[in-house]
């Protein structure tokens, strides 16, 4: 066969599965009665009005000399941890502003970190492709270093996102570029499952992100550079249980609704995006108001919902940090216009264990955190 042939018979395929690819979207869209939009506005529901009172900055958490990456809280609401490029976890009182842990990494090239839900320690993991376990019990060295407790070694490329399971400070997933997403058991340093790789039901590239269902720990969900969700039970380690397509860029960000039922993607398209995690339908989409040009269109970083999931907070790359009111899917709030925002990209965000407040990571190399102010009803 010559290669002229060749060229025709793949342009011939190619045009196949496109068309194929358009008939499955209008199904899909066939399949869907309505939206959250639509039934709000059949209910004659209106959203939340906020002024700019509503949200204000009350501390900013400053020590880190490079961009911040990532952020997380304990359970008991009161203690972040902090993730940046100068290659330090920092463990900081949310009260107080104080830190109480200042702990040098290995790699300075860290993505993420992560609290364990007792709060006794905290993990990382980056460019050098393993995820490190510090115990904040352990005694600091004469620099003032804490010790490596456990380093948890098998990814092939470098380590995205990191979660422990709930309630659990013996089980850690994390997500990976080398396209999949591991659960491990730290106390033996083991890996206990490997989603994606060979299977085929797998990511097909980098895995960015990763949430685990808060009503059922043996679910999780991952995003990827592939521009779709896959939802994972840690019992089927073969297969993912479900794909999630729509977004036409890399997903960012994933993070499960509170009832964990559903679950918020965020994209390189500069879309947000709710879905039902048992249907596989797409409930909402978030649109940020942007531009006539595609480049105008910055892309979201970050995402976290309200203790109701009324809210939607959202991290974008041009610093704008949007709340959503995720029924209607309007902006209720841009935190980026108000005193005291970020100068630089939103890298991470996330909700204290009780709602009542929403830090930020920048790469202007603060933290800053939100809580609400002023009168306003109670959703």
């Amino acid at each position: 066969m010559s290669v002229a042939e060749l060229k025709e018979r793949h342009a011939a395929a190619t045009t196949t599965v496109n068309t194929l690819r358009e008939r499955l979207k209008q199904r899909r869209l066939l399949l869907l009665d309505t939206d959250l939009a639509a039934y709000a506005r059949a209910q004659g529901r209106t959203p939340v009005t906020f002024g700019p009172t509503d949200l204000v900055c009350c501390r900013i958490l400053q020590g880190h000399t490079g961009k911040v990456y990532s952020l997380d809280w304990t359970p008991e609401k009161n203690r972040i941890v902090s993730a940046s490029q100068d290659g330090r976890l920092i463990v900081w009182n949310a009260l107080t502003s104080q830190k109480t842990h200042l702990i040098k990494l290995p790699c300075a090239w860290v993505m993420t970190c992560a609290f364990s839900p007792s709060g006794q320690s905290v993990a990382c993991g980056g460019l050098d492709s393993v995820c490190s376990i510090f115990s904040l019990s352990s005694q600091a060295d004469r620099e003032g270093n804490l010790p490596i407790s456990r380093t948890l070694s098998g990814h092939k490329g470098y380590v995205s996102s990191c979660q422990y399971v709930p309630d659990e400070d013996t089980h850690l997933i994390t997500g990976s570029g080398d396209q999949t997403c591991v659960l491990w058991d730290i106390t033996t340093g083991q890996r206990i499952s490997v989603f994606g790789g060979e299977f085929p039901s797998g990511h097909t590239s980098d895995v960015l992100s990763v949430s685990i269902n808060g009503s059922n720990s043996k679910m999780f969900v991952s995003g990827s550079c592939d521009t779709t969700a896959r939802l994972w039970d840690t019992r089927i380690a073969s297969r993912a249980v479900r794909t999630f397509h729509g977004h036409e860029g890399d997903v960012n960000t994933v993070k499960f609704f509170p009832d964990g039922m559903r679950f918020g993607t965020g994209s390189d398209d500069g879309t947000c995006r709710l879905f039902d995690m048992r249907t596989g339908h797409q409930l909402q989409v978030y649109y940020q108001p942007h531009g006539d040009s595609d480049n105008d269109v910055p892309y979201v970083t970050s995402l976290a919902f309200s203790i109701s999931g009324r809210l939607l907070f959202v991290g974008y790359s041009n610093g704008d940090c949007y709340v959503w009111d995720t029924l209607v899917a309007k902006v209720v709030l841009n935190l980026g216009s108000l005193q005291n925002s970020h100068e630089g990209r939103i890298t991470c965000l996330g909700l204290s264990a009780d709602g009542s407040a929403l830090c930020t990571g920048s790469w202007d190399r603060n933290l800053k955190i939100w809580a609400f102010g002023g009168h306003r009803k109670v959703i």
